[in-house]
């Protein structure tokens, strides 16, 4: 009897874990299509690309994995819990779509540039991490209603699947819309440098209580007059690089081309090397914070002005920049020289 007993405890359990194991399954499927999204470049599709065929697929495979989580949470928005029958269904249906939203990204091939198939890519993985967290979601929740977090997962789903429509088209407006994303990051640094010296000596006065800080008068918190003497053209040099990239969007806009393969490698190379230009902004802003160790700030300007040169070369020798144009890089390749001029003057006794 007590054999028996125990099997019956232990029955409403097991089918339990029985019911759960389609989404399951599902979970552990999305999570291997997503590793491999992440993992890597493929080489695209064969034969001739034809851009209206393959975008006209994405929206339809981006659709219907849409309808697919629709499905999903409908199903375990209220008892009764699905048969097995059902959750297996339903299971395959979300794979299915997913699947071929993966699937179709595969087909863009890289010579239609790398910049073009990292915002398709992206836009992919992020229908999948929502499938994925929708999965979850309806895995931890007792079937009872819908809950917020199943709502919430399955609007982000279809957020994730309705920014298909909004996706760039071809590199040069890929190419646009990554520098322009940079461009955002650098202004905000800007905001953030002059937010600072508007507190005066006290950078952390906003962010900080005197508990936190042990007293105001710790010295650490506050600039000195060496290390104000480096905010001018540290500003600068953050401002150079507001205007380097500004330009080399504006420039992208109006003369970007992919007509060519090396006009397509030249976007690629430019929202490359733009990229690099926000990390090593917010390294040398973070850099300006006392205590401010000058020679770190030092290293951390020089390899911002590397990288405002090299994009400025890189512009320089690419279709985006007419012969007759030249004249923007010549100027903002002498604001970094400037501004990095001041701060080696300024960092000249650390060496």
């Amino acid at each position: 009897m007590e054999a028996a007993a125990g099997l019956a405890a232990e029955g409403p359990g097991r089918d339990r874990d029985r019911d759960r194991a389609a989404l399951e399954g599902l979970r552990e499927s999305l999570g291997v299509t997503l590793a491999c999204l992440r993992g890597g470049e493929t080489g695209g599709g064969g034969g001739a690309f034809e851009a209206g065929r393959f975008w006209d697929a994405l929206g339809r495979a981006f659709g219907a994995a849409s309808q697919e989580a629709t499905k999903l949470s409908l199903a375990f928005s209220r008892p009764p819990l699905p048969s097995r029958e059902e959750q297996e269904r339903l299971a395959e249906g979300v794979r299915a779509a997913v699947l071929a939203a993966a699937s179709v990204f595969y087909q863009l091939p890289k010579d239609q540039g790398t910049t073009l198939r990292r915002a398709v890519r992206e836009a992919t993985v992020e229908v999948v991490e929502g499938m994925i967290q929708l999965t979850e979601v309806i895995l931890r929740t007792p079937l009872q209603s819908l809950s917020r977090d199943q709502l919430v997962s399955t609007g982000g789903v279809w957020e994730a699947c309705d920014r298909v429509s909004s996706l760039p088209r071809d590199n040069q407006a890929a190419a646009t819309l990554a520098i322009s994303s940079c461009l955002g990051i650098v202004k905000d640094a800007l905001e953030e440098m002059a937010q600072a010296q508007a507190e005066g000596g006290d950078p952390y006065g906003d962010v900080l209580e005197d508990e936190e800080v042990g007293s105001r008068g710790n010295k650490d918190v506050y600039w000195s007059e060496a290390d104000r003497q480096l905010l001018g053209p540290c500003v600068g040099l953050v401002k150079a690089a507001r205007a380097c990239l500004k330009k080399v969007l504006g420039a992208v806009r109006a003369h970007g081309q992919v007509a060519t393969l090396e006009q397509v490698a030249q976007l690629d190379d430019l929202a490359d090397i733009a990229g690099d230009v926000s990390p090593s902004v917010d390294e040398l802003v973070l850099s300006t914070y006392p205590p401010v160790n000058q020679l770190a700030l030092r290293l951390n300007a020089g390899k911002l002005a590397s990288v405002l040169k090299k994009m400025l070369e890189i512009a320089r020798t690419s279709h985006v920049c007419p012969s007759p144009e030249e004249d923007w890089v010549r100027f903002l390749t002498g604001a970094v020289d400037h501004n990095m001029g001041r701060i080696k003057s300024l960092t000249q006794g650390l060496l």
